[in-house]
């Protein structure tokens, strides 16, 4: 099979593009993503028809985050636009009148990384995305492994502390509290509070107090030099670690591919991952240790991965 597109659907854009059997990028189109669901479609479509315009087609791949059924056709429940049992496969088919596969947004990342990217000579890989939540994908025996009934890896609402912090999803103590951008912005604002003489750098990058604290200020204070916005990220590394143990013993693989935005910072967060792995391994001075990897498409990986899995059938 020729040339897909891949569509990656995020909070404030989606963005279509045409990718190569090599993985590459041919083309790209973005519109913003409308509030409604019904609006959501029509810009699927109108990205499609844009993108394609200049070139032959076979397939399009979607990235939806949200639960997507066994069939790779319907979005069971989408936590950020009203999507329940939704269609979509049929809905974009109908108008677009090419071949879609519907995949979870996190799983197409996944795929594109084991394809293009740091899974590359892998059979066998875990990848978790530490972005505003966690996402993951479980890639084994060189296959995408999503379950009876298509959910799998949702790994960041697996519970890591029972009675902990309520999470978004109605359960507690799920994992994506402790180890993502939303629970770094906690720990931030939480340690600048309790010891400001150490967040001088990190309070002066917001509006002075700590509840000005962003993301960006945390990761900006902390190549700085800010202690409580290293101490922040330890923490977050801390968690995201002991969870990583916690998947070897699951699947054993042979590495573990680490994106999304908080991955951005490099060895800033993924160092003491790796300390943390090594240091919460069930039986790890006797047994091999999977890699630690830097994802290395960043934002493209979705796209890409949506466009691969299409291409797959």
């Amino acid at each position: 099979m020729g040339l897909t597109i891949g569509v990656d659907i995020g909070g404030t854009k989606i963005a279509a593009g045409v990718v190569d059997e090599e993985g590459t990028i041919l083309e790209t189109y973005k519109v913003p993503t409308p509030p409604t669901a019904d609006g959501v479609t029509e810009a699927i479509c109108a990205a499609v028809a844009e993108v394609s315009s200049n070139h032959s087609i076979e397939a399009v791949g979607i990235g939806a985050a949200g639960y997507v059924d066994d069939k790779r056709a319907t979005v069971l429940f989408a936590p950020n636009i009203h999507w329940r049992h939704e269609p979509l496969k049929d809905k974009v088919e109908q108008r677009i009148g090419l071949p879609v596969v519907v995949e979870n947004d996190a799983n197409c990342a996944a795929w594109g990384e084991y394809r293009f990217g740091a899974g590359q000579g892998h059979e066998d890989v875990i990848c978790i995305t530490l972005g505003t939540g966690l996402g993951g994908g479980i890639i084994i025996g060189n296959k995408l492994r999503r379950g009876r009934f298509g959910v799998a890896a949702e790994f960041g609402h697996i519970r890591v502390v029972p009675d902990g912090l309520l999470c978004g999803c109605g359960s507690q103590g799920c994992w994506e509290q402790y180890a993502s951008g939303r629970a770094l912005v906690r720990y931030a604002r939480q340690r600048a509070n309790a010891t400001p003489e150490n967040a001088a750098i990190l309070l002066a990058l917001g509006d002075g107090t700590p509840e000005g604290i962003e993301g960006k200020h945390v990761s900006q204070a902390a190549r700085q030099g800010d202690l409580v916005a290293i101490d922040s990220f330890r923490e977050l590394a801390r968690w995201a670690g002991a969870g990583l143990a916690d998947l070897a013993s699951l699947f054993d693989p042979s590495a573990f591919i680490v994106g999304g935005g908080v991955s951005d910072e490099g060895d800033l967060v993924l160092d003491p991952i790796r300390k943390s792995f090594k240091r919460w391994l069930i039986g790890g001075a006797w047994r091999p240790h999977a890699q630690v990897l830097a994802a290395q498409l960043g934002g493209r990986a979705g796209l890409v991965g949506a466009a691969d899995l299409a291409r797959q059938g």
